[in-house]
């Protein structure tokens, strides 16, 4: 029952955690767009996303960062079911991606950091690609805990980037045709 309950907690707080990735890659694309606005407006815009990115960076997104870690190493050190887990090729793999979706979370951390100081230095073009690393990792994680297979994972990646691929031949379509119409 107490295993129940950890994964539960863990479960919520890898979402929240998700969740404060995709918002937080989203502030930076409105943050990069801000600064091609006129003043005042400019100003004001960056202030109201800067605000914006502290609270949900401090608040959200760091917290469930550290507490969906804490639930996991205690799923997988403290319990029975994550010692067997630990020998199986699929988790060796799984925690692979957590390891690339931490250095995702600390280069957002670095970006948060210069744009705290105003300091820009990719397009809203780049973060909205950007924000497709977290969606990768989150589908490869997910196929990997469902099918708890290490070979099957490669078959929903490869269809998350092929959608991904089409989610930004969209976003370039659109950017014509509101190009067009400026």
């Amino acid at each position: 029952m107490e295993y129940n309950y950890i994964k539960s907690l863990h479960l919520i707080f890898v979402i929240t955690w998700f969740a404060g990735l995709f918002y937080i890659v989203r502030l930076f694309v409105y943050h990069a767009e801000a600064k091609q606005k006129p003043q005042p407006e400019q100003d004001i815009l960056i202030r109201q996303y800067q605000l914006m990115q502290y609270r949900l960076w401090y608040i959200i997104t760091w917290p469930s960062a550290v507490l969906a870690s804490i639930f996991a190493f205690w799923m997988l050190f403290f319990t029975a079911a994550g010692k067997v887990w630990l020998s199986q090729p699929w988790m060796h793999v799984k925690l692979g991606f957590v390891f690339l979706l931490y250095l995702y979370h600390l280069k957002c951390h670095a970006i948060f950091k210069s744009l705290q100081r105003n300091e820009v230095s990719h397009s809203s073009g780049f973060f909205r690609l950007w924000n497709e690393g977290a969606t990768i990792i989150l589908f490869a994680v997910v196929f990997l805990v469902i099918l708890k297979s290490a070979i099957n994972w490669i078959f929903g990646v490869v269809g998350i980037i092929l959608f991904s691929v089409l989610l930004m031949l969209g976003y370039k379509f659109y950017k014509k045709i509101r190009e067009k119409k400026q």
